[in-house]
């Protein structure tokens, strides 16, 4: 995502209060906390609308008038989660950080995960000052507690970081970006082993601007994003911290609305975090981090944190937050601005697809079909042998130990594996034995048949599949079945959601590239249809079928343009916005095709991670999509699930799935990330 754009412009949420008058807040303050109780209200509205400048002074005032310590008094009269974030706010931000770290390091266990965003998303001016209040509250030296309080590479990657000496002049060479790309390269990909003081030395002192030129070429050069060769080459604490410093060097406002959004997702709070960095960065880049959070997570800041917290704990969050933002699928202004560079990177970056499930190497299908043959001959079956054998052949080479076997034994493998396997083993055994298009037409073939249409499968394939595939799959429904894929979609779907399969299953896609004026022609009237346009220029029905043929046909590196132009049009998101305006299986279909023109891999991680969150586990999805992207892009699809779900997609199948099936499921991903 792109970075806000950085200038004078104040980002921050908590500005100076106006007409500030120290003295009567220490009073107010004062009365608050006098006699029985504590007006607790009183003390959030004050202290929330000062910035910290002013809170200074009001502790200052508060002892000259009083002669006691505020923050021991506010200590003394608030408890739990609202204490913690209130006193938060009235240390000065060093002094702040300071605290965080000796917390981190004090006691049993160290909380790695605090260190590492400190000091990943600081700048050299804070992290000088961080020292010095360090020094200055506990007259000890943080880079010696630090080393003593951790090892190895990640010890030594903090202590480049604690001496705040980032390059920070924009001007940059770019034979130096290339020679650091190179350098990278060979310190990771090309080397046995990894040479992690490459990695420490470059991303930890080079300027954000060169490191922002450097990751581009690095994913030129490499077909891969610099995240996925630190999570190949590093591991434990400190591939975390290196995944934070290339987060913040990309974003600092994107890392920490991710930092937010994961404190607060699924079961429980993770209060600490979101205390420290509502705390931390509202008045510096609240703002940019809420329209971050807005484009990515489909909700607002503000919304999140009101169902999730309570009482004043929640007022005072809130305070901080600084206000909701629109309406879901609406962005305010700059944040439409955000989601419009967020389509021009995309529309930059050429991530090279890459399955999990290649050609062996010393491919024997002799042996093979030899192999099969004695694990399901006499009593018993051998499915550790079947497993081994089928999730490591390409599905060309299966189809050649097919053919061996009916010569060396006069029988037919699908039969024989049917007979002999069950359950979501058999499915998906025999799933990867067939020829993609073939499997793809017989899941087409299965989402029809019997009482009740499988509308998720169908949409699934059908708004996924290239046009060479899309070709293939009529090939195979017309071969196996002895009827046209058009013949069995009129007999089974209606109205317009027929006509969009129809028109996905001719397989007509466009193949070339953008054309802007048409673009803003298109987004036009996918603002008319979604009723958002200030003007119409036709009738519904003929709009839609427009609509229906602009998402249906063009190619995909137009419809990116297409969704971008949308945006700077109406200040929304094209998928929230057909959300929003439609129903049913239309909307259904609608939202799918853009979510693969936005991001194809991401698509396939989602229905993943649906497949087997909650109670039960949707087998049927989860064998379909693993066994059909095996040797396409599940290993973009892997990438995308750990970053969006924090867990590999590994940990998921080995989580929701047991015995033979789970062992073939996990042979097929490939590898745990």
């Amino acid at each position: 995502m792109a970075k806000p754009a950085q200038g004078a412009k104040y980002r921050g949420s908590i500005r100076d209060f106006p007409n500030f008058d120290p003295s009567q807040d220490a009073e107010t303050l004062y009365n608050a906390m006098k006699g029985f109780g504590s007006d607790k209200e009183a003390i959030l509205e004050l202290i929330t609308s000062r910035s910290n400048r002013q809170r200074q002074e009001i502790c200052q005032n508060y002892k000259s008038l009083y002669g006691k310590d505020l923050i021991a008094d506010l200590k003394y009269e608030l408890t739990g989660k609202f204490e913690r974030l209130i006193v938060g706010l009235m240390r000065p931000p060093a002094y702040g950080d300071a605290k965080e770290i000796k917390d981190a390091i004090s006691g049993i266990g160290t909380d790695e995960k605090c260190l590492i965003e400190i000091l990943a998303s600081r700048t050299n001016e804070q992290i000088h000052q961080l020292v010095a209040a360090y020094k200055d509250a506990y007259e000890r030296d943080l880079e010696a507690d630090i080393t003593g309080d951790t090892s190895g590479h990640f010890r030594k990657m903090l202590v480049v970081l604690l001496q705040g000496t980032r390059e920070e002049d924009d001007v940059v060479s770019e034979d130096l970006v290339q020679q650091d790309v190179q350098d990278l390269y060979e310190a990771g990909e090309l080397k046995w082993g990894t040479d992690e003081a490459q990695f420490i030395y470059i991303l930890g002192n080079r300027s954000k601007q060169h490191l922002r030129l450097v990751f581009d070429e690095y994913l030129k050069t490499t077909g891969k994003p610099i995240e996925a060769s630190i999570r190949g080459e590093l591991s434990g604490d400190f591939e975390k911290l290196m995944l934070a410093v290339v987060k913040c060097i990309r974003s600092t406002a994107e890392y920490f609305a991710e930092r937010l959004f994961k404190a607060m997702k699924g079961l429980g709070t993770r209060d600490n975090t979101l205390i420290r960095i509502m705390v931390s960065r509202s008045e510096l880049d609240m703002l940019d981090i809420r329209e971050i959070f807005r484009t990515k997570y489909e909700k607002s800041l503000y919304s999140m944190i009101k169902n999730d917290t309570s009482g004043e704990y929640k007022k005072a969050l809130l305070k901080l937050c600084g206000g909701d933002d629109d309406a879901a699928g609406q962005f305010f202004p700059e944040a439409a601005q955000v989601a419009y560079q967020m389509w021009e990177l995309s529309a930059v970056a050429r991530v090279e697809l890459k399955g999990t499930v290649h050609p062996a190497g010393d491919f024997n299908p002799d042996a093979d079909a030899k192999a099969l043959r004695k694990a399901m001959k006499g009593l018993g079956t051998d499915e550790d042998t079947i497993i081994d054998i089928i999730a490591h052949r390409s599905n060309a080479q299966r189809q050649q130990i097919r053919q061996t076997f009916k010569s060396h034994f006069g029988r037919d493998l699908m039969a024989d594996l049917k007979s002999e396997l069950s359950g979501d083993l058999a499915r998906l055994i025999l799933g990867l034995m067939m020829p993609p298009a073939h499997y793809d037409a017989k899941q087409l073939k299965k989402a029809m048949e019997g009482a009740g249409t499988d509308e998720k499968a169908l949409i699934e394939i059908l708004a996924t599949r290239t046009n060479a595939e899309i070709q293939a799959i009529n090939e195979a429904y017309k071969e196996d079945y002895h009827k046209s894929l058009e013949d069995a979609l009129s007999s089974d779907t209606s109205g317009h959601f027929k006509r969009i399969l129809i028109s996905l299953a001719t397989g007509n896609r466009e193949e070339g590239g953008e054309d802007r004026e048409r673009a803003r022609e298109d987004a036009q009237v996918a603002a008319e249809i979604l009723e958002i346009a200030d003007t119409t220029s036709g009738d519904k029905s003929s709009l839609e079928t427009r609509f229906m043929m602009i998402l249906c046909t063009r190619s995909y590196p137009h419809l990116r343009r297409v969704f971008q132009e949308f945006v700077k049009m109406t200040n929304y998101d094209v998928e929230h916005t057909i959300k929003k305006e439609m129903s049913g299986d239309v909307r259904d279909v609608f939202v799918a095709i853009v979510q693969s023109v936005k991001n194809k891999p991401l698509f396939f991680a989602d229905k993943l991670y649906k497949s087997m969150k909650g109670a039960g586990t949707d087998e049927k999805t989860l064998t379909r999509i693993m066994v059909s992207r095996s040797e396409i892009d599940l290993l973009n699809i892997r990438r995308e699930f750990i970053e969006k779900y924090d867990k590999s997609l590994h940990q998921a199948i080995e989580g929701d799935t047991s015995g033979h099936f789970l062992k073939a499921l996990l042979a097929i991903c490939g590898g745990e990330d």
